[in-house]
């Protein structure tokens, strides 16, 4: 790998900084292009650190068997693709935007960095880490525990208390307690008064409601309720000259409200309004 591995190295390097020039001359197109061509040669520098051998040459197939053999993270693979993808817009698209030049920039720069740190390692002779998923958490026994049959954690039971915090649990409730004898004491006389004052007040309310019931009582007088006993006109006032407002049918219960002043004619309350019928032809329950 060390000639080789080398010149590549060297490439990668004047690569981003081919990147970073041609940005600060606002040529975006080809910086983008120029990031996607050192990715790829830092990818396939990968490949060969690893001893990956793919069937494809292609560059997205590359980062995709990197990825599966655990020698870049997740992170790492998604920045490789987001670079590639930008390139690829570049080259085919004629894109030539500030913000996507400079963003191919940023995460390329921060991979190159990574790279450059595992690539010295690899020179003084130790092989990168592969990247791994996060271990699942194990329970382990909590300090003062001891394992159950099922091989989990229980705690040990017994608790002691000392005197002292014994009172410190009593004297709270001692205080409360001397707290309602005091108010006991000190309040007895107002207590009873009001006790009194309210029997009272209650007695004197319930004798008044008897009263007022007994006299409501004695002066309720049974309803008469009128009905009709034919078919019946309602005239707009006590006379056959008055306007029709309706008509009753037979039997038909009326409100009464009161008799005309010749005492012919009965006054009564028809749809929300006066209204004036014939007595003769009324009855009464």
């Amino acid at each position: 790998m060390g000639t080789n591995s080398n010149i590549n190295w060297e490439k990668i390097q004047q690569g981003v900084n081919e990147v970073e020039r041609l940005i600060g001359q606002k040529e975006y197109n080809s910086a983008m292009i120029t990031a996607r061509q050192t990715l790829e040669l830092m990818v396939r520098l990968q490949m060969e650190r690893a001893d990956i051998v793919t069937g494809s040459s292609d560059l997205m197939s590359m980062i995709d068997c990197l990825y599966k053999n655990r020698w870049i993270s997740k992170a790492t693979c998604e920045r490789y693709h987001k670079i590639r993808m930008i390139g690829n817009k570049a080259v085919h698209d004629g894109d030539n935007n500030a913000y996507s030049a400079n963003q191919a920039y940023h995460e390329l720069s921060q991979e190159v960095y990574t790279f450059a740190n595992d690539y010295r390692n690899a020179q003084k002779g130790v092989r990168p880490a592969p990247a791994r998923q996060p271990a699942a958490r194990q329970n382990k026994p909590a300090r003062g525990s001891a394992p159950d049959s099922s091989g989990r954690s229980r705690k040990q039971k017994g608790i002691t208390f000392t005197t002292a915090d014994l009172l410190k649990l009593l004297i709270p409730v001692i205080c409360i307690a001397l707290l309602f004898v005091i108010i006991k004491i000190v309040r007895p006389n107002s207590d009873t008064g009001k006790k009194k004052t309210t029997a009272a007040v209650t007695t004197e309310a319930v004798t008044s409601s008897d009263s007022s019931d007994e006299a409501n009582t004695a002066e309720t007088e049974p309803e008469i309720i009128y009905r009709t006993t034919s078919n019946l006109n309602v005239r707009s006032r006590p006379s056959t000259d008055g306007d029709k407002l309706g008509q009753l049918s037979a039997g038909s219960a009326i409100e009464y409200i009161g008799d005309s002043d010749d005492g012919a004619w009965a006054k009564i309350n028809y749809n929300g309004q006066e209204g004036y019928v014939s007595k003769e032809f009324l009855t009464t329950e």
